[in-house]
């Protein structure tokens, strides 16, 4: 049996396989183990309700964001038994419940209940055996087609994807979509360490514009800001300026303030103008994840068009499409609770 990914959906997926007496192997492409959730603030969490899921991603599959709210709250307890720590046990948004993990501390751990890891060690071919796909999607495909900057982990190329589809998998809707922030854009340097804090998230507060001073978004955007992200994405060079009064500067968005965000924009050396009581910073969206992928069932088995199902081929993580389509919900959820029911359904069937 083969988990191919090492993130937080193939670590999630293999500790739950050891702990239900099954032997596997973790081949992970890149050069350490953690994936994109290693460069992420590491908050797990879903919306209040299904009808909540329902109206902030009206496209998404519905018994996939069934399964989300209905085992999230016990797959975070799953994974603290496991021996991950929660540092804050709330998102510190109204909106949604969960609990925030420190990304290292958390890779360590499903790490060590996982067993060992194969690094740089892509799958190039799936074996006879049941097989994981936990590849990341095909962030780094996309970031690079549309040229645009990445914010993941570099080799999410999308392996999966194309494995399980010479095998007759279907894809979902959502292709085209993607999970991302607006990063200050160059001259701006942003390291991997650096993704978090680098975000800009103030879009509300602000008048989003282009080089000609023209709006790029019109009305407020939704509150996680993606579609406006996916607005500037669709600019020639993914790029605008937020431009705020200095009033705005004290606004808090959760734990930092505009001001503060604007100063990571600065000291990372992007362009950042202030005059006439006004900032502008010019930022250029940034991909994170894709959220289009393969069509799977609420047991992570992998779908064909007509909604059979491809034996022996599971999908966790954002190998997995269609949940958050249209809209934008937690990628470390999907990971974890589709992580956890592709173990489960593997071991039920012996």
């Amino acid at each position: 049996m083969i988990v191919a990914g090492a993130g937080m959906a193939g670590l999630v997926a293999a500790a739950r396989l050891h702990q239900l007496g099954q032997s596997m192997r973790i081949v992970e492409k890149g050069d350490r183990p953690g994936g994109s959730m290693l460069l992420s603030s590491g908050v797990i969490w879903r919306h209040l309700s299904l009808e909540a899921f329902r109206d902030e991603c009206p496209e998404g599959d519905p018994a996939l964001q069934r399964l989300i709210v209905e085992r999230l709250d016990d797959s975070l307890d799953w994974l603290e038994r496991t021996g991950g720590q929660a540092t804050r046990r709330e998102t510190g948004n109204p909106r949604t419940v969960g609990r925030r993990f420190d990304p290292s501390g958390l890779t360590d751990a499903l790490a060590r209940a996982a067993g060992p890891v194969s690094l740089s060690a892509a799958l190039t071919a799936l074996p006879e055996g049941p097989v994981v796909l936990a590849t990341g999607g095909f962030a780094a495909r996309l970031a690079r087609e549309r040229g645009l900057p990445l914010r993941a982990a570099p080799w999410s190329e999308g392996d999966g994807l194309r494995l399980a589809q010479e095998r007759g998998a279907a894809l979902s809707d959502g292709l085209e979509e993607f999970y991302g922030r607006a990063l200050p854009a160059p001259p701006a340097r942003i390291a991997e360490r650096d993704f978090v804090r680098a975000a800009q998230l103030y879009g509300r507060f602000a008048r989003v514009v282009g080089d000609d001073g023209k709006l790029v978004f019109e009305g407020e955007p939704s509150w996680s800001e993606t579609d406006l992200v996916q607005a500037i994405a669709r600019r020639p060079g993914g790029t605008a300026w937020y431009v705020v009064d200095g009033a705005v500067l004290d606004e808090r968005i959760r734990e930092r303030t505009v001001g503060e965000m604007i100063d990571v924009a600065e000291e990372l050396g992007g362009d950042v103008r202030r005059e006439d009581g006004q900032v502008a910073v010019k930022v250029v969206a940034a991909v994170t994840h894709t959220l289009g992928g393969l069509r799977v069932d609420e047991q992570a088995r992998v779908l064909r068009p007509d909604g059979s199902v491809v034996d022996g081929i599971y999908a966790a993580g954002v190998d997995a499409g269609g949940i958050a389509t249209g809209g934008y919900a937690s990628g470390l959820a999907t990971a974890l609770v589709l992580g956890l029911a592709a173990a489960e359904s593997i071991a039920a069937v012996g």
